[in-house]
C-alpha cells in the first residue's frame, strides 16, 4: 500500500495545467510541420502561422491559444494508493485555481452565464487500476472544437460504414469553425455516456498514432483520408490537410446499439501528462 496526498495531485494537476497552456505537444508540432510540406498559398501559410504562433508563445511565455480551455483532468488510479488529505476533487481543483490565475476563466453557469472566476470546476474523471500510481493526464479543451463535436447511436446494422460516414460528416459540417487541422478523436461503443469519454481519451494520444487493433487503425486510416478529400483544408483555405489524424478507442457495446461519438480537437493540440 502506498500512500498519496491528495495536495500532491492538485500540484500535479497545476503543473500540467501550466505547461499545457503554453505549448503544444510535441507530436502535434511534428504533425504540423510536416503538413506545411504538403500545402501551398494561403494554407501553407496558415500552417507556418500556426507553428510561429507557439514559437512566440514559448519565448514570451503567453498562452499559445486565447481559448486555454476547459480543465479536463483524467486519473488513473492505482488500487494499492491509500489517499489522504482534503477530497480529491476539492485538491485538484486547487491547483487548476492556482494555474489559471494568469489565464483566461472560462467556466459559467449554463443558465445564468455567471463565470465561476477562478476556471473550476475541473472536469475529472478516474478509472481505478491495477499498482500503486496515479496517472494524471490534462486535457485543456477550447470550445470552439468542441462545439463542433456530435454523438450518434447507430444501428448495429450501419456497421463500418456508418461510423466512418458519421465521422467525414462531423468534420464536413464544422467546416472552417474548429480552426483545421483538426484531430479528431472518435468512441466507438460503450453507452451514450461512455462512446464520448472515450473519443475524449483518444484526443490524449500523441496525435497520428494507431489503434492497437488493426480493424480499428483501418477505420482510423480511412476516415482521415476521406476528411482530407473534403478539401476544407487549413483554417478554411481549402488544401490538403483538414485533419492531422483522426484516432479511434473502442469498448464493447450492447446487441441493440452502434454508439459513435465524434470529439474535435483544434490544431492546437495541448495535453500533459505525469505519473505520481
Amino acid at each position: 500500500m502506498r500512500i498519496i496526498r491528495t495536495e500532491e495531485i492538485g500540484r500535479c494537476a497545476d503543473r500540467l495545467a501550466r505547461k499545457a497552456a503554453y505549448t503544444l505537444t510535441d507530436s502535434c508540432r511534428t504533425a504540423l510541420e510536416e503538413s506545411v510540406k504538403r500545402e501551398t498559398g494561403a494554407a501553407r501559410y496558415a500552417l507556418e502561422t500556426a507553428l510561429e504562433n507557439e514559437a512566440v508563445a514559448k519565448r514570451e511565455h503567453m498562452p499559445v491559444c486565447q481559448d486555454t480551455g476547459y480543465a479536463v483532468v483524467l486519473l488513473e488510479l492505482g488500487q494499492d494508493v491509500r489517499l489522504e488529505g482534503p477530497p480529491l476533487r476539492e485538491a485538484i481543483d486547487a491547483g487548476i485555481r492556482r494555474a489559471y490565475e494568469p489565464l483566461r476563466k472560462s467556466i459559467c453557469d449554463p443558465l445564468t452565464r455567471k463565470n465561476t472566476g477562478d476556471n473550476t470546476p475541473a472536469y475529472l474523471h478516474i478509472d481505478l487500476v491495477e499498482g500503486e500510481h496515479v496517472r494524471v493526464t490534462f486535457l485543456p479543451k477550447g470550445f470552439g472544437s468542441e462545439n463542433m463535436s456530435r454523438l450518434f447511436m447507430l444501428t448495429p446494422a450501419e456497421g463500418r460504414e456508418g461510423i466512418l460516414r458519421a465521422v467525414v460528416e462531423t468534420v464536413r459540417l464544422a467546416g472552417s469553425r474548429p480552426c483545421p487541422p483538426v484531430v479528431v478523436g472518435v468512441g466507438i461503443g460503450s453507452t451514450f455516456d461512455g462512446c464520448a469519454l472515450l473519443a475524449k481519451k483518444a484526443l490524449t494520444r500523441e496525435v497520428g498514432s494507431h489503434h492497437a487493433r488493426e480493424d480499428v487503425a483501418a477505420i482510423e486510416e480511412e476516415a482521415l483520408a476521406r476528411i482530407n478529400a473534403l478539401g476544407i483544408g487549413p483554417q478554411g483555405f481549402g488544401g490538403e490537410v483538414t485533419a492531422l489524424a483522426v484516432q479511434c478507442e473502442i469498448a464493447p457495446t450492447h446487441i441493440a446499439g452502434l454508439p459513435v461519438a465524434v470529439n474535435i480537437q483544434c490544431h492546437c493540440v495541448r495535453s500533459a501528462e505525469e505519473v505520481l
